[in-house]
């Protein structure tokens, strides 16, 4: 909220170099502002009282998108990989999977393995828990099990994360 938004009685002044002006009213406030050719702008609404800064509106919005960004720039994004295995899989393809699995928990990313059943290997779920346990056992040096197997229709699903990612 800035100049005549702000209604209340009472408000605490910041003045435009930082210093405290003390509790007033919002329209004398106001004039302090308009005196010095800058914005009322409230800067903590949920304060008892408000408070409220002199400052330039624009000035202020400008100077918040750019710690926005900055912020945005600093942060790591982790993305979720999918490694796809079937029950009928060969100890060949499962090691070619899991070598990508690795790929991608090196790079920082967590990777969810889905376990997918078609047809008559419906039947037959509980029995293939092992090719999970499995894959997560050979990446157990640089992996942990961040969510364990857990059937989501036709397919079981486990999530894991790199160990030190997981705190």
């Amino acid at each position: 909220m800035i100049n005549e938004q702000i209604r209340d009685k009472e408000i605490l002044l910041i003045g435009e170099h930082g210093e405290k002006l003390g509790i007033m009213s919002a329209r004398d406030a106001l004039k302090l502002a308009q005196d010095a050719e800058l914005d009322l702008v409230k800067i903590a609404p949920t304060a008892k009282p408000p408070v409220c800064k002199i400052i330039d509106y624009g000035k202020y919005r400008y100077e918040l998108l750019r710690k926005e960004k900055e912020a945005k720039k600093k942060q790591k994004v982790i993305e979720v990989k999918e490694v796809r295995l079937s029950p009928n899989i060969d100890t060949n393809d499962l090691n070619t999977k899991t070598s990508a699995a690795r790929k991608f928990l090196e790079k920082g990313n967590k990777v969810k393995v889905t376990l997918r059943f078609r047809g008559r290997e419906m039947a037959h779920m509980n029995q293939s828990r092992y090719i999970l346990d499995e894959f997560a056992q050979s990446l157990a040096d640089i992996a942990v099990i961040d969510k364990p197997s857990k059937v989501e229709g036709r397919s079981m699903v486990m999530f894991l994360t790199a160990k030190a990612l997981k705190k």
